[in-house]
């Protein structure tokens, strides 16, 4: 009860960012690692934890948190025949040793490069929803050899900046002329791959930073993931609800210009 008293503010805080990343989720259809680490990481460090700190942990904790909600949402996808194991089956190894190696990095580099990549990522991504473009650029996936190094990369960069399979795997797909709905589903699923693999070794083999906040294991702080998980399984069919009543197209370009600005943010802190 005294560390509830203590650090009420971090909780309500925490468990904010889980209603806020579930209802995104589910009305946008964006990945909640997304909204969960900038948020994290803005939020450690008005509590004093230092930037590098910050990024580490906010990267770590989302995987974590991706890890029941990317579950929840294969089951929801696969009911309606979305999703497309046949290509997790060649996807899959790929995307794990990608997962591997980007996990162990995090836990040797320092999070000011981690927080440059997810400038970049973020702002790129936001601009792909910005523009909304869905017209192919290719007719399909490349054959076995560019697949493979395409699943490496996302594993990689996935694990790096702390989101799931969503945010550079729909693109990945519809760009090669693969069909949305299969696209959003099977994401769902690589999203489990990379996050199972890649929050285990950061718990493992990451070494918490001194000024990490309290309840910091390895990289991952289970006082956040404890908080968000819940709400953000919880209030992401709250945020499919309000799709349909909604108009989820305008709002989605209204995050994506937040997203730039906070892609950018975090590009300057970096930069400056």
């Amino acid at each position: 009860m005294s560390f509830i008293m203590e650090n009420y503010s971090m909780i309500l805080a925490m468990m904010g960012t889980g209603v806020v990343a579930g209802i995104l989720a589910g009305l946008l259809g964006v990945g909640g690692g997304i909204v969960i680490v900038p948020v994290l990481f803005f939020l450690y460090q008005g509590l004093g934890v230092s930037a590098d700190t910050a990024m580490l942990v906010a990267t770590a904790t989302s995987l974590a948190t991706i890890i029941p909600t990317s579950i929840s949402s294969i089951r929801a996808h696969n009911a309606k025949g979305n999703v497309d194991f046949q290509l997790l089956k060649a996807w899959g190894f790929f995307i794990f040793l990608g997962v591997l190696v980007g996990s162990f990095v995090v836990t040797r580099v320092e999070g000011q490069w981690l927080t440059l990549l997810f400038g970049v990522i973020a702002t790129l991504s936001a601009i792909n929803m910005l523009l909304g473009k869905k017209d192919a650029l290719f007719n399909s996936l490349p054959g076995k050899g560019g697949q493979s190094i395409i699943a490496t990369c996302i594993g990689f960069f996935s694990s790096m900046v702390g989101i799931g399979g969503g945010t550079l795997t729909v693109p990945t797909l519809t760009f090669c002329n693969y069909p949305a709905h299969r696209a959003v589903g099977t994401a769902a699923a690589v999203g489990l791959i990379i996050s199972l693999p890649a929050a285990i070794t950061m718990l493992v083999v990451g070494q918490t930073p001194a000024d990490s906040p309290f309840g910091t294991f390895g990289l991952v702080n289970l006082v956040g993931a404890a908080c968000i998980i819940p709400l953000t399984v919880l209030f992401a069919p709250v945020g499919a609800g309000l799709a349909h009543r909604l108009n989820a197209a305008m709002l989605k370009k209204v995050f994506a210009v937040t997203l730039i600005f906070t892609g950018l943010r975090m590009l300057y802190q970096v930069l400056a």
